[in-house]
Formats: structure tokens, sequence, C-alpha cells
């Protein structure tokens, strides 16, 4: 039997770990396909409804695991559909790599049919991005993709035309001018830990033991850091801020944790970027500069490993190029343990008040049903190890606010390009490489719906996916984010009739049940968790309830109610917003 070309990109994936490629077939990839037919027994292809939800899985894998996640497209039109799911991965600093097909070489640049130049087209989300011309690249390109995905954390993309993938393995028309072979073996990819200089360290120490008023913002560059870092605010006697990709960094009930940052954070974080005088930021590219101090007004001593992002969001007295967790164990040593401890306590009280207030949200009592309600039980029956996958919208509010990082959690978000329809790739894919695991994935319906054909691959594959829909049969971030800015909601309720996802989970060969009574939700979820294989449940949410900023502003309300005095629904809203008020008062 000949050996293609295909066979030695697959096989050199094998080579670097990979064991999984997310995609789907086409003509202009069965190449590849035979490629990985023949490895089948190295590297596992894992058969999506869509294009789009591929490059999700494996930006979700890369998330999870901390290895290149892969996906495969055909040409033209399945290339173009990987394109959000690659810029979720470079805005959010994952290493992928994206495999795309391409017509044959002999017909490029006649408009034959579905070419697209898809090196061009992903040009912008590519850390490293080549069309293999010559069978001979290969294995080498896949050496240079992995290689500067996993060094620059970010999407690599090779496309390669139809007739390369299957001409014979080794092949080279151009010998004559053909640059030296690649290595024989691929070396294995280490991450070695990297160290700020002593003189550097040095002072950041002298500006954070400075500081009298101080406040750290740690983000998801600081994840295997938790102890560390509050290690560091203890001796600072620093509150810490979580930004939501960051929120698995520590647990949500310790003592220095005041919350998430932002419009889905919390009233004393709010605070504390106030009034804070030192800002210590840990493993974050912060990206709502917004609510950040202005600039000037704080000293920032900031740990980043990428030096083009150190001092990008605010100016930074002192930059620590490095790994996280190995600077602190050098900046630790030098921070004097601070005996006035008023800052921090200050703040544990202020966290201890909104708690109080969240809480009061949380009532079983509310009809139609409370999403903070939801959220809550279905943080009470996860276990101490829960996986949870939140999509993009309102859900990402209660998540960041209701669901509780403690044991082994995690928790997985698009962060920086917060695209909704997210959330069901990133279960399958971290369900998938973690079989034994609880895996939640909390989305709205709005979200679940643009990729729900996803479930079906969950069924058919066996991943035990428990999927929770905060159901408000509208796009409700969207709709209260329009009444924010003054005007009604317009074109954010999709109306009757209401789809029936439970039945769509059980058509899947799923678990699916739907829930529109307070009373129901706690059983359902349990049946859900309790459930061998994938389930569904459907819960209809009060469509009214608005994600409120944790500190609302004179000029937000101004627009808000300038916004209701034209609102169609503003009946409704008032019922609900007068009742939260109410709730709260009384906690």
């Amino acid at each position: 039997m000949v050996h293609i070309a295909a066979e030695v990109l697959v096989s050199r994936l094998a080579e670097w770990g990979v064991d999984t490629v997310y995609g789907l077939p086409g003509d202009g990839v069965n190449g590849v396909m035979e490629g990985l037919r023949r490895n089948a027994h190295r590297v596992r292809f894992l058969l999506v409804h869509h294009e789009e939800a591929a490059a999700f899985m494996a930006t979700a894998h890369a998330k999870a695991t901390g290895r290149i996640g892969v996906c495969l497209a055909t040409s033209g039109p399945g290339g173009i559909h990987l394109a959000n799911g690659l810029y979720d991965a470079k805005l959010d600093h994952a290493p992928v790599l994206a495999i795309t097909g391409m017509q044959e070489s002999a017909v490029l640049g006649t408009g034959y049919q579905q070419e697209v130049h898809l090196d061009q087209l992903l040009a912008d989300v590519s850390v490293y991005n080549q069309m293999v011309v010559n069978p001979a690249q290969l294995p080498g390109l896949v050496d240079i993709a992995v290689r500067t995905a996993y060094a620059r954390q970010g999407p690599a993309h090779l496309t390669i035309p139809i007739d390369i993938q299957v001409a014979e393995a080794g092949v080279d028309p151009y010998r004559e001018v053909a640059p030296a072979g690649p290595p024989a073996t691929a070396p294995i990819y280490l991450e070695a830990p990297v160290r700020p200089r002593e003189a550097e360290v040095e002072a950041a120490a002298e500006v954070l033991n400075a500081g009298r008023r101080p406040a750290i913002l740690v983000g998801i560059g600081a994840r295997g850091a938790g102890p560390l870092v509050e290690a560091v605010a203890d001796a600072l006697a620093a509150p810490v801020i979580k930004t939501l990709p960051g929120k698995m960094v520590l647990p949500d009930d310790s003592p220095y944790v005041t919350g998430g940052l932002g419009l889905l954070g919390t009233a004393p974080s709010e605070e504390l970027v106030e009034n804070a005088d030192t800002v210590l930021m840990l493993g974050t590219n912060f990206p709502y500069t917004k609510h950040l101090p202005a600039p000037g007004a704080v000293k920032v001593v900031q740990v980043e490993i990428d030096p083009a992002r150190a001092g990008l969001r605010l100016p930074t007295q002192v930059p620590l190029i490095g790994d996280v967790a190995a600077t602190l164990e050098a900046l630790l040593p030098r921070l004097d343990r601070r005996a006035d401890r008023s800052h921090l306590e200050h703040y544990q009280q202020r966290v201890r008040e909104w708690n109080d207030k969240i809480a009061a949200l949380e009532s079983p009592a509310r009809v139609p049903i409370a999403p903070q309600y939801l959220v809550r039980q279905l943080d009470r029956q996860a276990t101490d190890d829960a996986v949870l996958t939140c999509d993009t919208g309102t859900v990402t509010t209660w998540a960041a606010r209701h669901w509780h990082i403690h044991g082994r959690r995690e928790f997985y978000v698009s962060g920086t390009l917060a695209t909704m329809a997210s959330g069901l790739p990133y279960a399958l894919a971290i369900q998938h490489a973690n079989p034994g695991r609880q895996v939640i994935c909390y989305t709205g319906d709005g979200g679940f719906a643009m990729l729900m054909a996803e479930f079906h691959t969950a069924a058919r594959y066996g991943l035990p996916v428990k999927v929770v829909i905060n159901n408000n049969n509208s796009l409700g971030q969207i709709l209260w984010e329009q009444m924010v800015l003054g005007f009604p909601e317009h074109g954010v309720r999709f109306g009757d009739p209401v789809p029936d996802y439970a039945a769509w989970a059980r058509g899947c060969g799923g678990f699916g049940v739907h829930v529109d009574k307070p009373s129901q939700v706690v059983e359902a979820l349990g049946e859900a968790f309790a459930h061998p294989g994938p389930a569904l449940v459907d819960v209809e949410v009060d469509p009214n309830e608005p994600p409120m900023p944790g500190k609302v502003t004179y000029e937000q309300a101004r627009r808000f109610v300038q916004a209701w005095l034209r609102e169609p629904n503003r009946a409704a809203i008032a019922t609900t917003l007068f009742h939260d008020r109410i709730q709260q008062l009384k906690a």
C-alpha cells in the first residue's frame, strides 16, 4: 500500500501527543480523512454537525488540558465556519491547530467550485498560517505550526490542496531547490517557568510594600497558583478580584475574594477598584478598561508572561515578565506582612453584605422561576469536582455570581470574544478529555439553539454532559443592553411557538425534561445528574429578570428609565424589579 502525505500529517500529530481531531469531512479533506482512517488506532476523529463546534471543541480541549486542540474542516465553507471558534482561541490565548482543505493545486486561481483562499481568510486569526504546496513539507510544517501555537498561545492554520494530501508521502517534485529536511522526530514541548530578573522583583516588592490600599486582580494566567496568590494577599492584607476566566483560580469562599469585576461583577469589587492605591495584576489582560482604575490613579505591578501585554491596560510601574507561580515564589520573601488589616476587613464585611443580597434573590417562592434560584440549585447539586461551561448572555452573570468554586471545580467561558454558542461544544470536548468527571453546560436558549445539533453528537459518542438551559425565550443580555442605552427593546424576544428543547434531547436518545415551576427544579436536576448519558433540563425562567451590574451609575439609571417609559413590557419588568428590591431590603 502506498503511503500518502496525509498519513505523515496525522502520524506527526500523534507524535505531538494529539489523540483527537474534531471536525466534519468534505471532498476537500478526503485525503486527510484517509490519513485519519489509517491512523485510527493513534488519533481519533470526532465527527460534529457544524465546523464552528469543532473549533470550539479544539479551543476547550486546549483550555482544559493545556495540550493543543486540533480541528478539521473542508475547503471553502467548511473552513469559513471555523473562524468564530478560532477567534475564541486567539483572544483567550489557547493553542489550537486548524487543518483545512483546498482545491487541487492545478485549478487554484480559476474560480473553481468552493475556491476560497483560506490561508488569506484566516491570516488575521492565526499565529502561524501556511498553505502546503509540496508533500515534502510535511512533517516539517506540522512541527512549526504546533510549536508556534504553543509558544504564542493561539491558533495555527495549515491548508492543504487535495492533490497534495493524496500524493505519495515524501515525494519532492522540486528537490533541486528544496530546503533542508525536517527533523526526524518531533521534540516534546515543555514550557519552562519564566522568572523575571531579581532587580525587577525587588522593585515590585518596594511598590507593593509602600501601598496602603492594595488590590489584586487575578486572571486565568494564575491558574494553579491559587495558594501563592492567597499567601501574597495575606501578606499585603489585599482583597482579590477575580476576572471571569480566572474564576477558578481561587475558591469563592476565600477570605480574600471580593468577586468579579465589570457588568457581571460585585459591588465590593467595584468599590475596591475606586479606592485602591496599588494594584497587583496576576495573569490577566483584562480588556474592559472602563472598569479599571483611571490611568495614573494607582501604582501597578503586573505579572505577565507575554511582554507585549505588560502595561497594555494600565500604566505599569513594574512589569514582571514571567510565570505567575514562579514570580510569586520570588516575590513573597520580599513582602512585608502588613499589621494593619482594616483595609482587608472592610471588604470582607462588604462581601458578607453583598452575599446576603445575592442570596435573597435565590428564593424558590418567586414565580416565574428566578434564574438565580435555578443556578443556585445547580450549584448545590453539582459535585465538588464538577466542570461548568458557561455560554454568553444573562447566564454569564448568574454563573459568575451563583456558581461557586470550591474543591476541584472548574469554570470555562468564552472570555474576551464572549461569543454565543460555545457552551455546549466546550462541554463535549472537556467531557471527552475527562470521561469520569461531571461536566455541565449552563446556557441560555439563544446560545443553545445556535449549535443544538451537537447534543446529538454527545448522544452518539456517549458523552454524559448535563445541559441546563436558562430559557427566557429571548436574547436577554441584548434586551437589557438596549435599555441601558436608553432604547426600548426591539427584536430580542422569540415569541411563539416556543421550541421544545427537552423533546429534541429525547429525540437524540438522551434525557430531556421541561420545567416551568420552581417546585420542579430540584427533582429535574437530580434526575438529569443521575442519568448515565447526556441529559438536558430546559427551565422556563423569568424573562424580565435584569442582570444588574454590581454598581448602577446615575447615567445607566437615567437611560434605563428613559427606555422603560417607552418599553412595551414595562409593567412586567417593573414587577420583577420591585420584587427584587423588596427581597434585598429584607436581607
